[in-house]
């Protein structure tokens, strides 16, 4: 049985986390954290993750960057790898999440599902071929409540094929604030925001007589969670460093 502390165990992912956990029969959340609180939990929620007194195996997060110091916290003091899913991570957060993994086994990715994994695999093979002749855009769509953008799946994309291109692309962000046309080394990142969306990710390839989209839509937040649950369930035991879904497909091929 290996134990979860969930980070963000109240919101809209750590629900259904905790629904699939409830499902299993490898699995259990042992605490957690939050700001807010929740008397009918079958477990204790801390609202600050550091202090935590059970024991667990793993950490499983799904908060936001501004609960993550504390989270560092109890990862110093436990010694224990984590799951990291919280999106909008900034520089020094990477930072501090590198140093913390000299000790013990991170995980981080934007997206834990397989589909969008695959998408930047396929994407990557195209930018290679195509570029550059034809010119590459990323538009991501979620939900209204969604407060990043864009998306750190359609940064993670990004990421993924200017590495392909020996980051030679500039990213974009707003072309409303300049009157000049669209640059040869440029990738454009576009965010839609609006009701229910789940996610959805586009990677476009145009060019001058045809136009190659590759596209991802998550039907349910089940997707995600049942990716951080088998990284959870492949982390502990593993050696100390840093890990994302490249290492969990490749395990399972």
């Amino acid at each position: 049985m290996i134990s979860i502390f969930l980070s963000g165990c109240l919101g809209r992912m750590g629900k259904v986390i905790t629904a699939l956990v409830n499902e299993s029969n490898d699995l259990k959340i042992v605490a957690g954290s939050d700001i807010r609180q929740d008397s009918s939990t079958d477990f204790p929620i801390y609202e600050k993750a550091s202090d935590c007194r059970e024991d667990f195996d793993v950490v499983v997060d799904f908060s936001i960057p501004a609960a993550l110091p504390e989270l560092f916290a109890l990862l110093r003091k436990s010694g224990k790898p984590a799951v990291i899913c919280t999106t909008g991570l900034t520089d020094d957060i990477k930072a501090e999440l590198a140093d913390i993994s000299k000790n013990q086994a991170i995980f981080v990715s934007a997206n834990m599902s397989l589909g969008i994994n695959i998408l930047i695999h396929l994407a990557r093979q195209a930018a290679a071929l195509l570029y550059p002749d034809f010119d590459l855009e990323i538009v991501e769509a979620h939900h209204r409540q969604k407060v990043d953008a864009p998306s750190g799946t359609a940064l993670m994309i990004a990421d993924e094929l200017n590495e392909e291109l020996d980051h030679i692309l500039e990213y974009t962000y707003d072309r409303s604030s300049k009157r000049e046309k669209r640059g040869d080394k440029e990738l454009g990142l576009h965010a839609i925001r609006g009701g229910t969306i789940v996610g959805e990710h586009t990677v476009i390839f145009a060019g001058g007589e045809e136009t190659l989209s590759i596209h991802h839509s998550a039907q349910s937040r089940d997707v995600f969670a049942r990716g951080a649950l088998a990284a959870a369930r492949f982390l502990p035991g593993q050696a100390p460093g840093m890990y994302s879904m490249k290492e969990l497909i490749n395990k399972n091929n």
